[in-house]
Parts: structure tokens; sequence; C-alpha cells
């Protein structure tokens, strides 16, 4: 009976499809390339620096952007405060902007922190700091603070550290904040290696001093997107809600989680549920452990790798090692993580006029899914774009009623549809626009129909718009006269 069913529900179906072509419509349903997706707001994560400046992109020569890396969307630059301001006031900005340039030349964008305590160095935060009179203490990693060998920590809450520190991060705003090349950028001014703790050098873990280095970045970073790590809360206490957490939700700062496969399973990660409060409204970032030494640790699993993706709804993930020994090792499971990671966005059915007439509406319906494992957090606006045989550009028709931001997401198994009609004219009062057969592409991006995010289509132009098949546009009163 159940099989019945079905076969006169696939008949019905083609039915009605037939219905449409028969009443002149198009109706085109694509399919997922199966591609990797490089678009703003996810992607895969580079360490080039990785606190020690040697890690990771010291190998790479000028030219080499790692472009065989699929899905790498972001260069990530993490590297101590004391290497970009030497001096007070002399900034050594290049030491970001060089590898920088290197990747937005290839439209791709960059992410940093900028950190104030290394084990591995004596002065993360500059040396003038303290000459300076800040406050602070040598420590050994480990073993706590110490007189005068190891590295040196601020006291976090120190006016004089603070005063510096308000200046440093103001002239880093003036050069960053709200520029369309910078993801995001992570609280990073405390604790070692700006994971937000101190429980393994200085012993300064305090809510009210991790506050005001959360405030201090809301203060100057007032557009581009700032995260804190989850080892703010606890590196390895789990749990769902923390005030710390809570207040940087509160501040519009997101997470995230520097633990994954740190530790061999059970316990791979400790903070999934913690991501539930932020990935519906916030991107949620995740680092793995140095891949090597993961490896050493029998920590590594490249199917926990996803899963950490599914479970924290994940919007980016490193490349926390050597990048192509990273890939040649974990081809298979960065491929599968691609089609999950952050928002892949795809019209499954589009239906439109065959024929149409120049100055009267016409309408178009089509069925959109995200199956992502994020929002598509930016949003985006549907676009047909009508384009003659030299590749002209006859007609741009946006539709604003349609935020990609509102699809749903689903499960790996079940992307959720939405089916959405909109209506256009084409040729209303200008450009002049002449009867003919036109190619019909489709695209999302900003509201002018300016195209932003890339589809896992065939047929592309080179801009981010896809060829989906054609109409004829008509002249009726022309012809009557």
């Amino acid at each position: 009976m159940k099989k019945l069913q079905i076969i006169l529900c696939v008949l019905m179906l083609l039915c009605m499809a037939g219905a449409l072509r028969a009443e002149g419509m198009v109706v085109v349903r694509t399919e997922d390339t199966g591609v990797a997706l490089v678009n703003p707001g996810m992607g895969w994560t580079m360490h080039f620096y990785s606190n020690v400046p040697s890690n990771y992109g010291s190998k790479l020569a000028p030219s080499d952007t790692v472009d065989d890396f699929p899905g790498l969307s972001t260069v990530y630059l993490r590297i101590p405060w004391a290497f970009i301001e030497p001096e007070e006031g002399q900034f050594n900005w290049a030491i970001l902007d060089t590898p920088a340039q290197r990747w937005i030349a290839k439209g791709k964008r960059i992410a940093l922190r900028l950190t104030c305590s290394e084990n591995w160095m004596k002065f993360a935060t500059p040396e003038w700091v303290k000459k300076a009179g800040a406050k602070g203490t040598f420590y050994q990693k480990n073993k706590g603070r110490v007189e005068k060998s190891g590295s040196w920590d601020p006291f976090f809450d120190d006016p004089v550290f603070i005063k510096k520190l308000d200046a440093f991060l103001a002239a880093a705003a003036k050069r960053y904040d709200g520029n369309e090349n910078v993801e995001f950028i992570d609280v990073g001014s405390f604790g070692l290696w700006g994971e937000g703790h101190t429980h393994m050098s200085s012993k300064q873990d305090n809510i009210e001093i991790q506050k005001i280095h959360i405030d201090l970045y809301v203060k100057h970073f007032k557009k581009t997107l700032l995260c804190i790590s989850d080892d703010f809360a606890g590196h390895n206490k789990p749990g769902r809600r923390f005030p710390i957490t809570d207040y940087a939700l509160s501040k519009g700062v997101t997470i995230r989680d520097d633990s994954i496969l740190v530790q061999p399973p059970p316990r791979s990660w400790y903070h999934a549920e913690m991501a539930q409060a932020f990935w519906p409204k916030l991107p949620v970032i995740l680092e793995h452990e140095h891949y090597g030494s993961s490896m050493k640790r029998n920590a590594w699993d490249g199917e926990l790798l996803l899963k950490s993706v599914e479970d924290y709804h994940a919007s980016f993930m490193s490349i926390h090692w050597w990048p192509r020994i990273l890939l040649e090792e974990n081809r298979e499971i960065i491929d599968k993580i691609n089609l999950r990671m952050g928002y892949r966005l795809q019209p499954v059915e589009v239906v439109w006029p065959k024929t149409v007439e120049i100055g009267k509406r016409f309408k178009v319906q089509w069925t959109w899914c995200n199956k992502g494992v994020a929002p598509c957090y930016r949003g985006g606006f549907a676009t047909l774009t009508l384009k003659d045989a030299k590749g002209g550009i006859v007609s741009v028709l946006s539709d604003e009623t349609l935020n990609m931001r509102d699809l749903e997401v689903g499960t790996a198994a079940k992307a959720v549809m939405r089916k959405h009609e909109s209506e256009f004219v084409v040729g209303l009062a200008g450009p002049v626009t002449r009867p003919g057969t036109y190619d019909v592409f489709i695209s999302v991006g900003k509201r002018d129909g300016t195209p932003q995010i890339a589809l896992p289509l065939k047929d592309g132009d080179g801009q981010r718009r896809y060829r989906l098949g054609s109409i004829t546009i008509e002249d009726r009163k022309a012809a009557n006269n």
C-alpha cells in the first residue's frame, strides 16, 4: 500500500511539472555540485602565526596562499603584542598586513588574536609596559608565580597596564575595526596564549578581570565580530551556562572553542552545550589542537572533528598545523566538513514564465534550503539577472522579501525547504530593454543585486552568478503598433 502511495505521489508531481511546462513555465531543479565553498562568515582559518611567529606560515613562499586547501577562507594571525608595538607608539603593523594582503588579494579575509601572555617568551606584553610602572609577576608554566625567571605577566587589572593596553587597542581598532577584510578578532589580552585563563601561569583567574578585557574590546571594536575562548569559563568545565559567557553574549561577543581533540575520547571537547546559546545568533569558531600534538596523544579522530562541527553548529574551523600535511592526511574528512560547516545555500527549484512582456509583472516561485549547520548570519537576497549573448546585463531583479538569514538549519540527513514567491517586472521605464531571448542567472548577495555568496551550482559566470536557463522577452505594444 505504501509503495502504491509513493508511486501515485511521484506521478502527481510529474503531472504538476508537466502542467507548468504546458502553461509556459520553466521548471529548473538544481543539483549540489559538492564543491567546497569560500564564503563570508565561514570556512577554514589557517594559522599563519600560532603565537610563535614561525608557526605555521613560515614555510610558505610569498606567492603561496594554499589555494589547494578546499574551503580555506581566512588567514589567522595570532601573535604577541610585543611584536607589534616593540616601543611605545611605534608600531610594526607590517607583521600583520604583509601576510594579510597575500590572502586579501585572493578574495580571502583575516582574523586576529593579539596576546599579552606567552610561556615561550619573557615579555609578550612589551617590556616597556613594565618599565612604565605596570605591576606584574614572573611565572613558569604549570608551576605558577616565581621570583625572576620564566615569563612575565602583568597583573591584568593593573591601572598602568590597562591604560597602555587601551591605547594599543585604540590604535588597532583604528586600523582594523569595520575593515571588510577582517572576519573576527579574539579578546586575546587576558590569560596564557590569550585563551582567557591563568591557572597554568600567573594564577589571576577572576571574572571581574575578564569583564574588564571584554569591555575594552567592545569599547574599541564596535563593528567587527569579537569572540572569547571557551576557556574563559574554565578549560574543562562542561555546562550550558556560565556567568562570563552569558556576559559575553550580552555584549554581542561570540565564543571559540580551542580544545577540540586536545584530549583523547571521551574528553575530545567540553563545551558543545555552551555553544547552543550562541550559534542561533552568532558564528561559533572552533580550533582543533595542533594536529601533530593531537596525533601523539592519540586524540585525533577525523570523524570526531566532523562531529564537533555538527555539535557546535560551527561556522569556522582552524587549520592548526602545517596546512598541506593536514590536508594530505585528512582529505576525506575535510571534504565532508566542507559540505556542512557554516551555511550552504541551494535553490532547490526555480520556476519562471517561459515568456514575459516588457512592463508587465510576472511571478517566480523558488524553493531554497540551507544545507549547512549554521545560519547565514549576514543574510543575503535572491536575485535573477538576465544577460544577453555577449554576457551583458539586461535586467537585475532582486527580491528583498526573502532573506537567506531566515532559512532554518536542518540536519545532515534532511534540509529544511522554504518555498517563496517573488514578483518582478522587466523594462518598466528604463534602461531600454529589447525583445529577445536571454540567459537567466541566479545569485545571492546585497539588496541591490550584487552577488556575494557562492552557491553549490554549475555554470557560474565567475562573479557568483549561475546560469539556470533562458527567458524570452516580448514587446507586445510595439508589435501591435
